[in-house]
């Protein structure tokens, strides 16, 4: 199943080009908390897919190309990220990296990107306005918490997966000597972290360690991989992530990128596939105004 998040929140079962709005399966009260819908679908979902189900019958469909999709988890408590978490990535920024001595994910663990740097399908990556810095795109698999809980043990942690969905890690790089902010606040400007387009429910990926995940720039493919060659696989993260503390429903782990990392630039198209799980397409651009503290 493919779900979605759009317009002013509703939710949404896409099916091909269309999508079917159910969002009157879910409780009325929610309409007061619009960016929760998702949250509270995940943690009730044994009691809500049938109601979804029955909604979608009554559902009139849209074409996907009439709505503005949003990111399919909009409101976690966190977005989790492993660093240098496949193998030939490590060691590839040269004077850039964060990362030294060839540490991984598994030892450095995670980091966090605010959960306001997410965006969807519908929008762009927008960086700041004048900036001479440089940017750099991430193709990244997203997992979606279904069930939270603390200290899951790998063997147990599919059982905590709700779904999974493409994801861009925008950075902005550091200079070294120059500007070395920290980590989680150059990956963190509004539109910076694009989730999307919908995400894909658990039991439609056979295997997520075995999916294909491929970032053009203007047509011109950067970043070729396959999730078997992450060093800590999903499991491993949830494990790692939970044992320091509680997940809960909706929250993502961006599970780390490949190697191919590379600039882009106002005016740029940038465009994500993982295979079995989505595909989209993002412009960019500057924002409108400039900030007071310029980047």
């Amino acid at each position: 199943m493919k779900l979605a998040v759009f317009d002013d929140y509703r939710v949404g079962l896409v099916e091909g080009d269309r999508i079917h709005d159910v969002t009157a399966a879910l409780p009325p009260w929610l309409a007061e908390l619009p960016a929760q819908r998702m949250n509270w679908l995940i943690a009730h979902w044994s009691e809500a897919a049938p109601a979804l189900a029955a909604a979608r019958r009554e559902a009139a469909a849209r074409p996907l190309a009439e709505v503005a999709l949003l990111p399919p988890s909009p409101s976690p408590s966190h977005v989790f990220a492993a660093p240098a978490n496949y193998r030939k990535h490590i060691g590839e920024l040269g004077d850039r990296s964060v990362t030294g001595k060839g540490r991984s994910a598994r030892e450095q663990g995670f980091f966090l990107k605010a959960p306001g740097s997410l965006s969807g399908a519908g929008a762009g990556i927008l960086l700041p306005r004048g900036s001479s810095r440089r940017f750099d795109h991430e193709s990244e698999l997203a997992v979606i918490v279904g069930r939270g809980g603390r200290d899951i043990p790998r063997e147990k942690a599919f059982e905590h997966v709700f779904g999974y969905a493409c994801l861009v890690d925008a950075t902005m790089r550091i200079e070294k000597g120059v500007a070395e902010e920290e980590r989680s606040m150059r990956k963190s400007f509004e539109t910076f972290t694009p989730l999307g387009p919908w995400l894909v429910t658990a039991d439609e990926v056979a295997d997520p360690q075995a999916l294909d995940n491929r970032l053009w720039v203007n047509g011109e493919l950067k970043q070729q991989a396959n999730t078997r060659d992450m060093i800590v696989g999903v499991a491993e993260l949830i494990e790692l992530i939970s044992s320091v503390l509680p997940l809960r429903p909706g929250d993502v782990i961006a599970t780390g990128t490949p190697e191919g990392v590379g600039p882009f630039a106002a005016g740029d198209t940038v465009r994500i596939a993982i295979e079995g799980v989505g595909d989209m397409t993002l412009p960019v651009a500057e924002r409108d105004r400039q900030s007071p503290r310029a980047y």
